[in-house]
């Protein structure tokens, strides 16, 4: 009987269609994410209109939501490690697409909250999930640049949502915005039939048929059985102790608060952004077409800097990278809230992009395997839950500013502070307690 180590195999393997399988569905799952979590502030000025809202009162719609998807991360992320990945997701697909597709017949703002909560809860459990999926099967010398292409789709999302919002929303509503999100509900049909789970829940329920199937499609060369030993006992023993418990086992404990404050860091950025650029530069003067263009520049810098930043990972390692773009970052943001040049806005709103979500796209990879495979998803879903705290602060805090005799411009200004806590946060990180697979030149076909 031959002993497989099925981690070894996953890191080891070339791409090919199965990890394009995987790869094409995470990137469409996350790109209705984008679209879904761009809607609120592409819609949010004639939104205010129809409902009568005041800013403070729509800022305090997305901190709301944040909490929804703050509780989304936290139970969805843990649960996926006990019913498995692929429930999990589709679970979290239904919940964003079929509400935030009822949120669009929201008679009033109250309604609407009701919906957009659990629809957010859909939208903060996937996406660690895909992340932890992804990291699970890509190889491993192209892992953190397949994971930051396919980070790539949320931006796309918000890029589709933005171009929609500038052609289409004046004349057909805010609310045609919403009611586009029902199509993932409809091919979670498809989704279901062909999307693997996760090789450790497999191996969690020693399910060795199911093991041998999804190995012989990473590497259809290793004649794999379901009478090879894969392990189980080994797998067993590591994942004794409670999920939440391991986050801070083995010297975990300062690398998991450090990154705990970097994605709090980047997550009230983030939201920050995806609430109010529009209503900011609308302020600042901007038609509404101009103001929505500022949201699909910050979306095209997104993708470029999540492409450029998994390049530049491969060649100098996750930490330099993230610290380097999180300064660079709080750069941009001091000099947006000071130059009133058109081109130089654009130019610093897409740097601005590449240092927020693509920087956090970096980050979710790098967090995953940090941790041991068993519980990468836990781990990486608390730190995003827990993050989420900077996603329910930003929206009011960034509306208080506005309501000041501030510029609306000067607001950009807040956004350079946790940058550059976020910059120190990674420097404290300990990667000398990380679990990083590594790479091991086997031949599989050995018996051990």
């Amino acid at each position: 009987m031959r002993t497989i180590q099925t981690s070894q195999i996953l890191a080891n393997s070339k791409f090919n269609k199965f990890h394009l399988l995987v790869f094409l569905w995470c990137f469409y799952t996350i790109t209705f994410d984008g679209f879904d979590v761009a809607l609120y502030g592409i819609g949010l000025p004639l939104m205010m209109e129809d409902y009568n809202i005041t800013v403070v009162e729509a800022g305090a719609i997305s901190s709301y939501s944040v909490i929804g998807t703050m509780a989304g991360t936290f139970l969805f992320g843990s649960l996926s490690d006990v019913i498995g990945r692929k429930k999990a997701i589709a679970i979290c697909l239904f919940l964003f697409s079929v509400f935030t597709f009822l949120s669009g017949f929201a008679p009033n703002a109250d309604i609407f909250l009701a919906m957009r909560i659990v629809a957010s809860m859909g939208l903060g459990g996937v996406m660690p999930i895909l992340v932890a999926v992804m990291t699970e099967y890509a190889p491993k010398k192209k892992r953190a640049l397949t994971v930051g292409i396919m980070y790539c789709g949320y931006s796309i999302g918000a890029i589709i949502a933005s171009l929609i919002g500038m052609y289409l929303m004046e004349s057909l509503g805010w609310r045609f915005l919403y009611w586009l999100s029902i199509i993932p509900f409809l091919t979670l049909p498809f989704f279901i039939k062909q999307f693997p789970e996760s090789v450790s829940y497999h191996l969690r329920h020693k399910q060795g048929d199911k093991i041998a199937s999804i190995l012989n499609k990473v590497d259809p060369g290793g004649n794999y059985l379901a009478t090879d030993n894969f392990e189980y006992e080994a797998f067993k023993e590591s994942t004794k102790e409670f999920p939440v418990k391991k986050v801070f086992t083995n010297k975990r404990v300062v690398s998991t608060l450090a990154f705990w404050v970097a994605v709090g860091c980047s997550m009230l950025v983030i939201t920050g952004l995806t609430t109010w650029l529009p209503k900011i530069m609308l302020d600042s003067g901007h038609g509404m077409a101009s103001s929505l263009s500022f949201n699909l520049v910050l979306s095209i810098g997104q993708i470029t800097g999540s492409i450029f930043g998994g390049i530049l990972v491969g060649r100098m390692g996750h930490r330099r990278v993230l610290i380097s773009m999180f300064f660079i970052g709080a750069l941009s943001f001091v000099f947006l809230s000071l130059t009133s040049n058109t081109l130089l806005l654009y130019l610093l709103i897409a740097l601005a992009g590449a240092c927020t979500v693509g920087t956090q796209n970096l980050v979710n990879p790098y967090i995953s395997e940090y941790y041991p495979r068993e519980i990468r998803a836990t781990g990486l879903s608390i730190a995003v839950g827990v993050g989420r705290i900077g996603g329910i602060l930003a929206p009011v805090a960034i509306a208080l500013l506005l309501t000041t005799n501030l510029a609306p411009q000067h607001a950009f200004m807040a956004f350079a502070i946790p940058c550059l806590l976020g910059a120190f946060a990674f420097i404290i990180v300990q990667e000398k307690h990380a679990s990083f697979d590594r790479v091991i030149e086997l031949d599989k076909r050995k018996t051990a």
